[in-house]
């Protein structure tokens, strides 16, 4: 069959350049987040702006057309598309990673419950008028702002509240300039927002925000120093530890950590401890140091068999063995220890249970990851793997997981003669692929 004629997009290319100056990665997030404002989940992503621009799409779905519309103020026809051929169905929603496909009930059911996830922190967010007296009911809508964040991120990734959690910490700090409280309250409520900063902070490093994630991190460290509260700095510290680890800069890392381990070091929570210890293992592990990497795996792990405290902060619940597993195969994958990275992996898989989906697809994928770049490559385990991987997208929306599976793609390229990894390949490239 003749490929079909591709016509250009000069028009839209020139709105994207001209005059929202943006790259096409750019124009795709923003894409998402208006779709975001609209009650729409999209998928949007370089490529798809690219095929619009090229030509190779015609016309975007219905979904799209709205979304653009919005944006640019231009209907579609305006916008450079051609309307000569009936545009495709309309879909309610898109999958999260770009599928043109139909939204089954399931994802339905995940959009509205992320809808109203989003909403609940709304009344927090539409404060118009001043805030007046600020009393102990106040301080317990930012965190009950915090757990619904917290609570829904763990199940389904950061893209449905990003910006509803921006607008509640900006009323959480209006409410600290503008409004009158006891000197009690006050501090109780910097503490709060200091905890919402971090939340928003870690909502922006999960949708690949590293710059604003790491302001927001500032942000609660200065609270925390401001309001005295050990608990929250060592949390901020132990956060831009990870941000550090992230970016490559393993030494920071160490450092962020072991301040961590220094400020909590007396409130009584061996649990946190022995997390801040866990990033600080990631950081020796980055640097490449397995002698230092074990010995702080092993103070890791005897610091949290010596089971919970009362002095435990609610947002580390989290930090279960089955995370605890996950974290040491990702130091352990740092230092190419392949297959002990991979039985990791699958332990905290198989430990988290039905628990937070976002970080199980992740940990399946480095499953996958390391199967396939072990010294004994298992290619087809790692395609097993790669595949379960898959079936996580139209429930999480995280930008680490979509950037996890392109790593995936890229660790399994060598095996490409395997039957079933070029089954998953051709799969995932028709799954994330315009069609």
């Amino acid at each position: 069959m003749a490929d079909r004629p591709r016509f250009p997009n000069a028009q839209l290319r020139a709105v994207r350049e001209g005059e929202f100056q943006m790259s096409r990665a750019e124009f795709a997030n923003l894409i998402i987040e208006t779709g975001a404002q609209m009650g729409e989940a999209l998928g949007c992503t370089s490529r798809l702006v690219a095929a619009w621009e090229d030509g190779e799409v015609k016309l975007p779905r219905a979904v799209y057309q709205r979304v653009l519309t919005q944006m640019t103020g231009r209907p579609p026809a305006a916008l450079g598309f051609r309307l000569n051929t009936p545009p495709p169905p309309a879909a309610p929603a898109a999958t999260a990673h770009g599928t043109e496909g139909v939204v089954d009930p399931a994802h339905r059911a995940f959009l509205a419950d992320g809808a109203s996830a989003a909403l609940s922190l709304l009344p927090l967010a539409d404060l118009k008028e001043p805030p007046g007296r600020i009393g102990a009911g106040d301080v317990r809508a930012v965190d009950r702002a915090v757990t619904t964040i917290y609570a829904h991120d763990h199940d389904h990734g950061s893209a449905a509240l990003r910006r509803a959690a921006s607008r509640a910490l900006h009323t959480a700090y209006q409410w600290l300039q503008e409004g009158t409280y006891t000197d009690r309250t006050g501090k109780r409520l910097r503490s709060a927002t200091g905890h919402l900063s971090i939340a928003a902070g870690w909502l922006s490093y999960d949708s690949g925000r590293a710059a604003d994630a790491r302001s927001l991190y500032g942000e609660a460290l200065a609270a925390a120093r401001i309001a005295d509260d050990p608990g929250l700095e060592g949390h901020a510290f132990g956060c831009l530890s990870l941000l550090a680890k992230a970016s490559g800069r393993p030494r920071e890392a160490i450092s962020a950590a072991q301040g961590a381990q220094a400020v909590v070091r007396t409130y009584g929570s061996p649990r946190m401890l022995s997390l801040f210890a866990m990033r600080e293992a990631g950081g020796w592990a980055l640097l490449g140091d397995a002698s230092a990497t074990d010995k702080t795996i092993v103070k890791t792990h005897r610091l949290y068999a010596q089971g919970p405290s009362d002095a435990d902060p609610a947002w580390l619940e989290f930090y279960t063995p089955a995370e605890l597993a996950g974290l040491e195969a990702l130091a352990r994958a740092d230092l190419g220890q392949h297959q002990r990275a991979a039985a990791g992996a699958e332990q905290a898989v198989l430990l988290h249970g039905d628990a937070f989906a976002r970080n199980r697809a992740l940990y399946t994928a480095d499953v996958a990851i390391q199967h396939a770049l072990r010294d004994r490559p298992e290619a087809e385990a790692a395609a097993e793997a790669a595949g379960r991987v898959l079936a996580y997208l139209p429930q999480v929306r995280s930008d680490r997981l979509l950037q996890q599976l392109h790593n995936v793609e890229s660790a399994l390229q060598r095996h490409a003669a395997v039957p079933a990894v070029a089954d998953w390949l051709e799969e995932y490239r028709t799954t994330t692929s315009v069609r």
